[in-house]
């Protein structure tokens, strides 16, 4: 990603007036954010509690129950046209989200805890992320992280949720 062509958000006091989004890397190198308002539970998932399914594509990962609802498990870097997850991994980092009434649990590399954020800093992700990543983000967002700058990039939910993989509009 290149952070030279994205301006930092310049009115301090908005930061702290901004919406709650989950803040977490999708693998090592990517940080992006999740709206809290599709974002249900953070949680470490043992991978003996992920049941695999038979003829699913790579990066439905299987089912898991959860407070008795059971939800499809799928890798999110991997889902995104990212490097997939490790998968010789004896747990799993979820976000359970809640997309109108289907609960899906996106595994990631690490959950790194809630931040606030103004929409109006959310800036076009063309020129940021491959055009593959496009459809599934809001945007792209410039934020100052330990003296040095990082991009983060805003997830869509909603539009993850209608991903043609996740619909069964994909060939497996």
């Amino acid at each position: 990603m290149n952070p030279s062509s994205l301006a930092l958000p310049t009115n301090r006091l908005a930061k702290a007036a901004g919406e709650t989004y989950l803040k977490f890397q999708l693998n090592r190198q990517v940080p992006a954010v999740f709206s809290m308002r599709h974002v249900q539970e953070a949680l470490i998932l043992p991978a003996r509690r992920l049941t695999t399914m038979p003829n699913m594509p790579a990066p439905v990962l299987g089912l898991t129950n959860r407070r008795n609802r059971v939800s499809w498990v799928v890798d999110l870097p991997q889902l995104l046209g990212l490097s997939a997850l490790d998968s010789n991994t004896q747990q799993h980092t979820l976000i359970l989200v809640q997309v109108g009434s289907v609960p899906i649990g996106f595994a990631v590399q690490q959950v790194e805890g809630i931040t606030r954020l103004n929409p109006e800093d959310i800036q076009s992700p063309r020129g940021q992320v491959t055009s593959a990543l496009v459809p599934y983000l809001r945007g792209c967002i410039l934020q100052k992280q330990d003296d040095k700058q990082e991009v983060l990039i805003v997830l869509d939910a909603e539009a993850i949720a209608q991903s043609p993989l996740l619909l069964g509009n994909e060939p497996v």
